[in-house]
């Protein structure tokens, strides 16, 4: 079982920067890929950002591509997402996820652990 614990989240004006923190429980963190996924009210789930288990490869959506960027800290178990450029469209809840395995996906239901989420909330 893998516990994944989001920090980072808060209130921004458009144009600002937040840097969002993605703990997890286990020593075997970098056998996981890591994905970033974002929830704004009445809408569905949206993919963000993947990266593999190394970090030696990203993916990102076309609406936050140039403006976050995805990392990782194996030896601190710890994913990361810069968010600079922050849009009001931007504000959601940010979740991160691992999938066994260390291959990256866009598809939420590849995921097998979760966190609980960090508002992010960009005013314009």
């Amino acid at each position: 079982q893998v516990q994944l614990v989001e920090s980072g989240g808060g209130l921004v004006q458009a144009g600002g920067s937040l840097r969002l923190s993605c703990a997890a429980s286990t020593r075997t963190f970098s056998s996981y890929a890591v994905g970033w996924f974002r929830q704004a009210p009445g809408k569905e789930r949206e993919f963000v950002a993947s990266i593999n288990w190394s970090g030696g490869t990203t993916y990102y959506a076309e609406s936050v591509k140039g403006r976050f960027t995805i990392s990782r800290d194996n030896a601190n178990n710890t994913s990361y997402l810069q968010m600079s450029s922050l849009k009001p469209e931007d504000t959601a809840v940010y979740y991160c996820a691992a999938r066994p395995g260390g291959g990256m996906s866009y598809d939420f239901r590849s995921y097998d652990y979760w966190g609980q989420g960090t508002q992010v909330t960009v005013s314009s």
